[in-house]
């Protein structure tokens, strides 16, 4: 059976088979943990129907949630110290074994406990040296509160500021003093003069540099203040306002030697305070160096292992619950690799019993599996976005590979700007180690580097496509020596505006550029008309070609999937009526850059004298005649009118060919199946079912033994008439190449005209300074707008071309994507509801 499976896969490594899994209970873990290090195994869940909280390995994934909160709170510990986290650079490390998980969780809670303790006593000692401070600003700024002498005042305020002997003598004034948050001191002051009816005198002094919050570490602006007042009762209403406003109130002698003493007594604290809290840092810092060098691992460790506890919740216990079954598919060339991995995970805990797979029969359509490197990956996820191929379907990813970036560069043709594109895309590429390492949460930055080839490529053919325009930053360059024989002086051909390149004329060389546009067409005034006649024939070429090649994957999906005869009534007419009349276009461009040229003409008594390949084809798709100009022939050649009709004639009648064909085909296939099934009985129903098989979305095909013909007779109707009008539409959508070239173009040339030429143009030295400044805004503009917006509409039209002129001809994509676990979590319902037992969390909506 293994053997047949090998010679299967050769033929394709995308195939997947339904396997069932037979694991000793002792050997699970391990076994689990190299499948997963294999990343070739999608398991089922076969406990659907069992809540999140009886399945058996619940516990065992409590105690991972656990260690990676506390792994969270490590690691926000680590970024509040600015301690640089280092990246993995070497092979990930594996799932710890059970052995290493008991250890792995009493060393986290080591770590936890150590940091907390480290973390509530650095909170001790700040909130300690935040008082002291708050008290040396206080003494520090009522001693200049007394002893500040003020030329004039009502009685009341000199007292308490000429005289402070007044508040020990009389006995009826006291004070209070401390620090309030600045903010708060407008609403402190008014209070304060509410409850007193204007009798509290109220000092304050603004802190120049601010103080830092213990708790959370932000800077606060704090105010200190003094509050004078008269009477017991006033002072308890002050100290009720000061605890409303959170003010810090300090004792504050009110002579001056024992404030000077309390003063010295403070600062020398202080300095003690500030010496443990050094000393406290550098400890702290150490124990998180060390913690920051191995966190990156634990959390490799931890996630892996809470993958496995997760994928073995999809097994189920058998009845002897002495062996773990499980269901999964996997890629019949991995096959091997698999069997090492059950076998390895079986010798490491020393089981006697081997783990095996035995094949399973099912109907089920398997997931979709394509296998990418770094290179295809990107590729891959374009295709992806629009929709994951059904199983074994043709794949347009190996295609797209070189389409997209030729329709890109098609549009995109500078060589200049592709140098850019391209250099970007190879600093990406050279350094995607240590960028990938970064792990950044930018979503624009992971969509720019998940794409880094795909840019390099197109960067490369735009290149390409450029030196084919000879278009470098809307100029040309000449490496060959242009074909033209000007004769006219210098000076002529620098002033005269009108300067028109006639290709008829004696000035032509007979032998033409050797490769791409000769650069003296960028002098002429007609170098748009010759442009736009270039790149719209090239566009309709290329649109053709591309549409082509996609009707024809289709007859690999009619023939891998057992519909040979879809071949017959699908693919023939679709591919006839495309090439008889869009193809025989494209033939009719050819035959006219053959026959004719700017100087001699196919008819001798007309020279210069071409048909337009636009009028004829409108004229045979009217089945019309147009009166030729100046005695020009209308067609290239004799027997063309009779050929172009007896075309459309064959283009109509594959209209039918395809509406009716395929329904009439079911119509009688279910009489005959009738037919046979009422003369033999029940012979037939074994090869019907067989049929059925063949033809069912599990086998990626496409059945319609229950549909009725109503439906079907529908159905081909619409995709008839889709197809018609779509290869119109889709014809013309081809000419967005040559637009989107032509408006590049335009723009940078706008931009080098009205931009970097204003300095150019200045011959004097402060001329030099003025183009300095005016190369920069041409550089940012040419960044900016040329290289990522016209990049980005480019890059979009591209991706257009692809989704519907081209795949929508073969390519179907109603498949599901092979994940395979427990090589990574996912956020499913089973992790919610685990998460929900010590969190609160909102539920995705099913």
């Amino acid at each position: 059976m293994w053997d047949r499976l090998d010679r299967e896969s050769s033929q394709n490594d995308s195939e997947l088979n339904l396997f069932q899994m037979f694991i000793q209970p002792e050997a699970a873990y391990t076994s689990v943990s190299e499948l997963g290090e294999t990343g070739a195994v999608q398991f089922r869940d076969l406990n659907a129907e069992v809540n999140a909280f009886q399945r058996k390995f619940v516990s065992e994934v409590r105690r991972c949630d656990e260690m990676e909160r506390k792994l969270r709170y490590v690691e926000a510990e680590v970024k509040k110290d600015n301690v640089k986290i280092p990246d993995i650079y070497e092979e990930l490390p594996r799932a710890p074994n059970p052995r290493e998980i008991i250890d792995l969780e009493a060393h986290l809670e080591k770590t936890e406990s150590e940091i907390m303790e480290l973390s509530q006593n650095a909170v001790n000692l700040k909130s300690n040296y935040l008082e002291l401070t708050e008290l040396k600003h206080v003494l520090e700024r009522t001693q200049g509160f007394f002893f500040e002498q003020e030329g004039s005042g009502d009685t009341f305020r000199n007292n308490i500021i000429d005289d402070p002997s007044n508040i020990q003598t009389r006995g009826r004034l006291g004070f209070v003093a401390g620090v309030i948050q600045r903010e708060k001191v407008p609403g402190f002051e008014r209070m304060l003069w509410r409850i007193s009816r204007g009798n509290v005198f109220l000092r304050q002094a603004e802190l120049e540099k601010p103080l830092e919050d213990p708790s959370t570490g932000n800077q606060i602006y704090k105010t200190v203040f003094a509050a004078f007042f008269q009477g017991e009762q006033l002072k308890t209403r002050i100290k009720k306002v000061c605890t409303g406003y959170h003010a810090s109130l300090y004792p504050c002698p009110s002579a001056a030697d024992e404030r000077e003493e309390m003063l010295k007594g403070v600062k020398t604290r202080l300095e003690d305070l500030s010496m443990v809290l050094n000393q406290t840092q550098d400890h702290r810092s150490r124990v998180l160096s060390t913690v920051a060098k191995e966190l990156p691992r634990w959390r490799i460790m931890v996630k892996k292992m809470k993958a496995i506890y997760h994928t073995l919740n999809f097994f189920n216990m058998d009845v002897t619950k002495k062996c773990l079954i499980g269901e999964c598919w996997v890629p019949v060339l991995d096959l091997p690799l698999i069997q090492k991995a059950l076998s390895d995970g079986s010798a490491a805990v020393g089981s006697t019993i081997p783990s095996f797979l035995n094949v399973i029969e099912t109907s089920e359509a398997p997931p979709t599996f394509n296998r990418t490197n770094k290179f295809t990956r990107g590729f891959q996820n374009l295709i992806d976005a629009y929709g994951i191929a059904s199983y074994r379907e043709a794949n347009p990813a190996l295609y797209t590979i070189i389409t997209f970036p030729f329709l890109f560069g098609i549009m995109f043709g500078d060589l200049g700007h592709g140098m850019i594109m391209a250099a970007f895309g190879l600093w990406m590429v050279t350094n995607e180690r240590k960028l990938s390492a970064k792990r950044s949460t930018n979503e624009i930055w992971n969509i720019f580097f998940g794409g880094r080839y795909i840019i390099l490529l197109m960067g490369l053919f735009s290149m390409y496509t450029g030196f084919i325009y000879n278009d470098i930053f809307s100029k040309s360059m000449n490496i060959f020596g242009s074909s033209w024989k000007i004769q006219y002086n210098t000076s002529t051909v620098m002033t005269n505006k009108e300067l028109q390149m006639n290709p008829g004329s004696n000035d032509l060389n007979e032998s033409p550029y050797p490769v791409g546009l000769d650069p003296v067409w960028q002098l002429a005034s007609n170098k748009i008309i010759f442009l736009n006649s270039y790149k719209m024939k090239l566009s309709i070429i290329f649109g053709v070609i591309h549409m082509i090649f996609g009707v024809c994957m289709s007859v690999v999906n009619f023939n891998f999937f057992k519909r040979r005869i879809s071949i017959v009534l699908e693919f023939l007419p679709q591919i006839i009526f495309l090439v008889l009349l869009f193809a025989y276009m494209v033939f009719m461009m050819f035959m006219k850059w053959l026959q004719y040229t700017a100087k001699t003409d196919f008819q001798p008594h007309s020279p210069g004298c071409a048909p337009s390949v636009l009028i004829m084809f409108i004229n045979m798709m009217l089945f019309k005649e147009s009166e030729p100009l100046h005695g020009c022939d209308e067609y290239m050649f004799v027997a063309q009118p009779t050929v172009q009709r007896t075309f459309v004639f064959i283009a109509l009648l594959c209209i039918p060919w395809m509406l009716l064909g395929k329904p009439f085909y079911i119509m009688f296939s279910r009489k005959n199946k009738a037919a046979a099934a009422h003369q033999n009985g029940g012979i037939n129903q074994q090869m019907e079912s067989s049929t059925e098989l063949a033809d069912s979305p599990a086998a990626g095909g496409h059945g319609h033994d229950d549909e009725p013909l109503s439906e079907i007779f529908i159905h081909q109707a619409i995709h008839t008439i889709e197809y018609t009008l779509s290869t119109v539409s889709h014809t013309a959508s081809y000419l967005r190449l040559w637009a989107l070239s032509l408006a590049h173009a335009q723009l940078s040339e706008v931009l080098w005209n009205m931009v970097l030429s204003m300095g150019l143009q200045q011959t004097s030295y402060v001329g030099s300074i003025m183009l300095f400044f005016v190369f920069g805004a041409w550089a940012l503009f040419t960044l900016a707008i040329l290289v990522m917006m016209e990049g980005l509409s480019a890059f979009l039209h591209t991706l257009r071309l692809h989704w519907v002129e081209f795949m929508s001809k073969f390519y179907e994509g109603l498949g599901y994507g092979f994940q395979p676990t427990p090589s990574i979590i996912i956020q499913t319902k089973w992790e919610f509801a685990v998460m929900s037992l010590t969190t609160p969390v909102h539920r995705p909506p099913r």
